[in-house]
């Protein structure tokens, strides 16, 4: 599957000005458009967009014959497709993430079952809520600021919204609860799905599919989110790289570095330089 961002990229016309990886598959990229005609056709992961400035020239050919405007954001979720004419120049930011991340973050967030998490689309919608922390992710880009960015993705998260909807299957939410304190007490071990399991009383088999259903992500993914959690409070003090790479879990330092690259698009030096900036 092509990313929203995959089809900016192969238009002659749009225009990256800024752009920042934030690791686990998320960026952030400021674009400028003009005359041009785009469509997403099934995206894949999930974007949030925000105008920045101009827009009245940007329609969605597909969703009636509104147009946009700063300050409005779009939702456009995976799967999705859109096809969009822009007559007059305008600037806007994107948000690009996959759907486990969101699905992961939105649980850990709200501390509900990922499968709440409501993803409707929207079209130049006013909503507030939203619009600041994307305005904190287009300053985050140009200032190349990864930790400003980590904070707006969680404001944002925490501002989406939750769909009522039956759930069958998942673990419950007392199960959960129990599983993570485990997990917790344990991130500095090796830890395996079989431990998983016991604690949650249940096959390796159902423990893998029920967890993956209310998490948004497979268990080993789910711990190295808490590993990653765990490194960056530990990285706010003066403890060697090394002894927080052994409290997290993971086998060397080398391979921590390059676990939280992944994760966050920081290696832990970079993470901790920062701070201090």
């Amino acid at each position: 599957m092509t990313s929203v961002r995959d089809f900016l990229e192969g238009s002659p016309s749009a225009r990256a000005v800024a752009g920042l990886d934030l690791g686990a598959g998320r960026s952030v990229t400021i674009w400028e458009n003009a005359h041009d005609r785009i469509r997403y056709d099934a995206p894949e992961g999930h974007a949030f967009s925000l105008y920045l400035k101009g827009g009245t020239g940007t329609r969605r050919l597909d969703a009636g014959p509104e147009t946009g405007r700063p300050g409005t954001v779009c939702i456009l979720p995976e799967g999705q497709g859109s096809d969009w004419e822009i007559t007059t120049p305008f600037r806007f930011v994107h948000l690009y993430i996959p759907d486990a991340p969101l699905r992961a973050a939105f649980a850990d967030i709200h501390d509900r079952d990922s499968r709440l998490l409501d993803l409707s689309p929207a079209t130049f919608a006013e909503r507030p809520l939203l619009a600041a922390p994307l305005t904190a992710l287009a300053q985050a880009a140009c200032a190349e600021d990864v930790l400003k960015a980590e904070a707006a993705v969680a404001d944002l998260v925490a501002h989406l919204g939750l769909r009522p909807v039956p759930l069958s299957g998942g673990l419950s939410p007392r199960v959960l609860r129990r599983i993570d304190d485990w997990i917790d007490s344990h991130l500095d071990a090796n830890l395996s799905l079989a431990d998983l399991a016991a604690v949650a009383d249940l096959s390796p088999f159902h423990l893998h599919r029920m967890f993956r259903a209310s998490r948004g992500m497979a268990p080993h993914a789910w711990i190295l989110r808490k590993r990653i959690g765990r490194a960056t409070a530990m990285l706010r003090t003066a403890c060697p790289l090394i002894e927080i790479a052994v409290a997290t879990g993971f086998s060397s330092q080398s391979h921590f570095t390059r676990a939280f690259r992944a994760q966050t698009g920081m290696t832990p030096t970079g993470y901790r330089r920062a701070l201090t900036q």
